[in-house]
């Protein structure tokens, strides 16, 4: 393949529009997205198509996806445009999100790899939009990198496979998203989730109703398959060395991969999860357990990493596969070639604030036969047997603690008005709860339990989250609660209100947890969320 000078243009107008010209006149472009860059050309042009093939050294029958800037340019690529394509599009438009359809006779079969379909999408960052708009043409783009390598997810990536190779990179920052777009094939009875990304399962169920998982997500696809969509077929994502990705609770994952330690091993691990592995040198990390956003902005760019440090294999904590966990993992299992190993039973926390309805989730789990650790019971239990836990407690709260042990009602009311006491508390006390729950999870496991349901109302401020395969919050209106919480603890409508307005709001559960469960209709409404919820989560 011929070299030619790759240019860098500027994240402005004037970049856009240079790459316009480019892109007119049959040239190549890497062009950033919301989700990953891509390497963009005319998708009516079958020789700047053909480019794109020769610098990522792509497989033929693989399809690429085609980018608009308007829904007046979906006639051009697609023989009809249902409406429930237009469902979508209202919903998620401009996004990351592709739609396959029957194609017209515009689009070359290159873009399609011969099928009769092929995938669109309007991407939503403002200077892809320009791009399209400067080319007057939809745009073929792939992700830019070379075939099988980690997607780029900045202009460095991009030149790390491609400079020499293509026309231009256009600048344009760190990808938001940073996983490529979710796939979903309209051409069947029920929409069908090819690849799975950003706009996830649950909301395309909200806006069209039942929706399929291919098989292809979850497993290789074999020699033998057409690949319906980009991705679905060949070894995607790889560093250079073999991955092996540890499935489940993030605490568990730790110990096994440390375990399985050699020297020259590199270590993909969440970064609370580091120190874990204190002496490993070829350690990168990839976001917080509990936040699968952040694990998809720095995926692809961790993955990259691996390449420049010394290692024979790499050993990768996955991430939980709910929501758009789905899609993160799904990459990472594709860079590991289907090569994962489940570490433990499901775990599922529960947490929310008081008088919520926790309790009556626990209570449905335990008659389906799971094993339920309340981690209240956990911590009077402590109290009452551990003296390394008294001895720290009379240490640092003399006032509240005597020879029969903790008066839990002084020590309640000592941390509730000061926030550095509380702070004290629960940095003594989460080791000791954290510590027991561990190992209960453990021996519930050997009775061969289905699955284990943790209630803990400081799932996170405690760390035991990380015990967890999934978490779910249970929330309920303001009042709804207050009148719980007033007949059950004997309380006044104005202190149980103090209580809860000391607790976190529904935004922090609902930023931190898979699965949220509002309990605001009748008990048997919220019992069919609760198996619901159950079923789905604790499998």
């Amino acid at each position: 393949m011929k070299r030619v000078k790759t240019q860098r243009l500027q994240p402005t107008e004037q970049g856009a529009a240079q790459a316009g010209e480019i892109l007119r006149s049959g040239g190549v472009v890497a062009i950033p997205t919301e989700t990953v860059y891509g390497l963009a050309a005319s998708a009516l042009d079958e020789g700047a198509v053909a480019r794109i093939f020769a610098a990522k050294g792509r497989p033929s029958d693989n399809p690429l996806i085609v980018h608009i800037s308007a829904l007046s340019q979906l006639p051009l690529l697609w023989a009809e445009v249902p409406e429930r394509a237009l469902v979508l599009a209202r919903a998620f438009w401009p996004g990351p999100l592709t739609m396959v359809l029957p194609k017209t006779a515009a689009v070359p079969g290159c873009v399609s790899a011969g099928l009769d379909t092929v995938g669109v999408r309007m991407p939503e960052h403002p200077l892809a939009l320009r791009c399209i708009e400067a080319a007057g043409v939809p745009l073929a783009a792939p992700s830019a990198n070379a075939s099988g390598r980690p997607s780029p997810t900045t202009a460095e990536d991009v030149l790390q496979d491609m400079d020499g190779k293509i026309d231009a990179v256009l600048e344009g920052g760190a990808c938001r998203v940073g996983v490529e777009s979710t796939v979903v094939d309209l051409t069947g009875e029920h929409p069908r989730i090819l690849r799975p990304g950003a706009v996830t399962l649950e909301m395309i169920e909200a806006a069209l109703g039942q929706t399929e998982v291919d098989e292809a997500v979850t497993r290789a696809v074999s020699a033998g398959e057409r690949p319906r969509a980009p991705g679905m077929k060949y070894r995607h994502y790889a560093p250079c060395a073999p991955v092996t990705v540890f499935d489940g609770a993030p605490a568990r994952t730790a110990a096994r991969i440390r375990a399985r330690l050699q020297p020259g091993d590199g270590v993909l691990c969440f970064d609370d999860c580091r120190d874990v592995f204190a002496g490993c040198e070829n350690i990168v990390c990839y976001g917080p357990s509990g936040s699968i956003a952040e694990q998809g902005r720095r995926l692809f760019s961790a993955l990259r990493a691996f390449d420049a440090l010394p290692c024979t294999r790499i050993l990768a904590q996955g991430c939980r596969p709910w929501g758009e966990g789905a899609a993160v993992r799904n990459r990472l299992h594709k860079a590991a070639g289907f090569h994962c190993e489940t570490v433990g039973g499901p775990v599922l926390g529960v947490t929310g604030r008081s008088g919520c309805g926790k309790s009556l989730l626990a209570e449905e789990a335990a008659a389906l036969g799971f094993g339920v650790v309340d981690a209240d019971r956990v911590y009077a239990e402590l109290l009452s047997q551990c003296g390394e836990l008294l001895a720290a407690l009379r240490c640092r709260f003399p006032d509240e603690t005597n020879k029969a042990g903790v008066d839990r009602r002084a020590l309640a009311a000592r941390v509730f008005h000061d926030e550095q006491a509380r702070l004290d508390l629960n940095a003594i006390t989460h080791p000791f709860v954290v510590r027991e729950i561990e190992r209960r999870i453990v021996r519930l496991e050997v009775e061969a339990v289905p699955g284990v349901l943790l209630d803990v109302p400081l799932l996170f401020e405690s760390g035991i989250d990380r015990a967890c395969t999934a978490t779910c919050a249970v929330l309920a209106p303001l009042e709804q609660s207050v009148q719980r919480i007033a007949l059950r603890d004997g309380l006044s409508p104005e202190r149980a209100l103090e209580r809860l307005r000391a607790q976190p709001d529904d935004d922090f559960y609902r930023q931190r947890c898979d699965a949220v469960l509002q309990n605001d209709g009748s008990r048997d409404d919220f019992l069919k969320k609760v198996r619901i919820c159950i079923q789905k989560y604790g499998k």
